[in-house]
């Protein structure tokens, strides 16, 4: 397949089969499409992107900085500096009290890579990924690009959006690979309970062949007093099946550093760190000693922080409540709310458009309200639309009451 440029010549371009599986990211898609109505004079209250708004803190920041003028701007070992090992372990250990060895961590360009590639170095063609839904947009996707094939679970309203036992003994095949399980999660901010998860374990221990990517990055951010609990410290005989992904973007407000880490079988590890050594070689030295600073230093931030993120929810909840046609999922963790707009389907515009679906109440909300959020069919349920509260209280609340505005103006 060629493609035409833009100066009207032909260009040799050919998309490889992997990258026709997959979409762009909706939330990166989404954020994009902020940016340019802003660009273009437009007041848009955005609440699409799962980005703190705070500054990192100022001691990470020092860090860095300090390891820029000592000169620690070279390549570091694959798995990361051993000060940012040492960090990594303490913190693990700090909030489930489980310790590794070095031979059992893996460090990249945020957890996001590092999830890509456990996928890449454990999937063949036609291996079965089980993805309860709803899901991070980019779960299936990932899958998708390297071979394997997303299995949708899907979880119902009664168990909290959370994978239950039934569900996973269910949706388990002899293909069956990965179960992804995100926890808190995005977008619903449900944490699983240590009775739930050991739940999930007894599944799981009839099903050897089974593994569990446990997508951690937003275990602090919780609302029930305590960290998340891990299923590798609730069911210590599966932990070596269990791949901990964590990093410190959403935590410590470090998006942008790219740093995230994982924690599970030497074995799994060692193929992790094989595909690094060949793609980015490492993360960045500035990144992981900030990284380092962040998790071995004061945890003052995240006992800030966290109240900050409760009160902005208790505010879009409390709003969002009030608004006929809308439900909003009360979170226990994370900085997102899941909102069912069921009733607002079949309602009609004021210039006589019928709202159809998620997607349609996604752009009649940017367009009428300008209030930015994405539609729930990319997380793999419908009808809903995902907002972030990771911003400040001001435009929460004035999103809250544009949305009253263009819902009360549907007939």
């Amino acid at each position: 397949m060629s493609i035409t440029a833009t100066d009207g010549l032909v260009s040799s371009f050919r998309a490889a089969e992997r990258l026709r599986r997959i979409a762009p990211s909706p939330s990166t898609a989404a954020a994009a499409r902020v940016r340019e109505l802003k660009d273009h004079g437009r007041r848009i209250l955005d609440l699409t992107v799962g980005e703190p708004d705070f500054d990192t803190p100022e001691h990470i920041k020092r860090a860095a900085i300090a390891a820029i003028e000592a000169g620690e701007t070279k390549y570091t070992p694959v798995n990361g500096t051993p000060r940012l090992r040492q960090a990594v372990r303490g913190a693990l250990l700090r909030t489930h009290g489980i310790e590794y060895s070095d031979a059992e961590l893996t460090v990249g360009g945020g957890g996001k890579q590092v999830i890509f590639l456990a996928l890449m170095a454990t999937l063949d063609a036609g291996d079965e990924v089980l993805i309860p839904a709803p899901y991070w947009v980019s779960y299936p996707d990932m899958v998708r690009a390297n071979e394997g094939t997303p299995v949708i679970v899907e979880t119902s309203v009664e168990a909290g959006y959370k994978l239950t036992a039934q569900e996973l003994e269910a949706a388990i095949t002899d293909r069956t690979t990965w179960l992804i399980l995100n926890s808190p999660g995005n977008p619903s901010g449900a944490i699983h309970t240590e009775q739930e998860l050991e739940a999930l374990a007894e599944v799981l221990r009839r099903h050897p062949g089974v593994s569990v990517l446990s997508d951690e990055i937003y275990s602090e951010i919780s609302f029930t007093g305590a960290p998340a609990p891990s299923l590798a410290a609730v069911a210590p005989d599966l932990r070596h099946r269990v791949l901990v992904v964590s990093g410190v973007s959403k935590s410590y407000a470090m998006t942008g550093w790219r740093l995230g880490y994982a924690a599970g079988s030497p074995d799994l590890i060692r193929a992790i760190n094989t595909l690094q050594s060949q793609t980015s070689s490492c993360p960045s030295s500035i990144s992981q000693a900030a990284a380092a600073a962040a998790l071995e230093g004061p945890q003052d931030f995240i006992a800030e922080s966290v109240p900050m993120y409760r009160a902005r929810r208790d505010a879009a909840v409390t709003g969002l409540q009030a608004i006929d046609g809308l439900t909003p999922l009360v979170p226990d963790g994370a900085f997102y709310l899941y909102v069912d707009c069921a009733g607002l389907i079949g309602r009609h515009t004021t210039d006589g458009r019928v709202l159809e679906n998620d997607q349609d109440v996604t752009l009649y909300l940017l367009d009428h309200a300008g209030v930015a959020v994405i539609q729930g069919s990319a997380y793999g349920r419908s009808p809903f639309f995902r907002i972030s509260f990771a911003t400040d209280i001001d435009t929460i609340t004035a999103a809250v009451a544009e949305v009253a505005a263009a819902v009360e103006a549907l007939q």
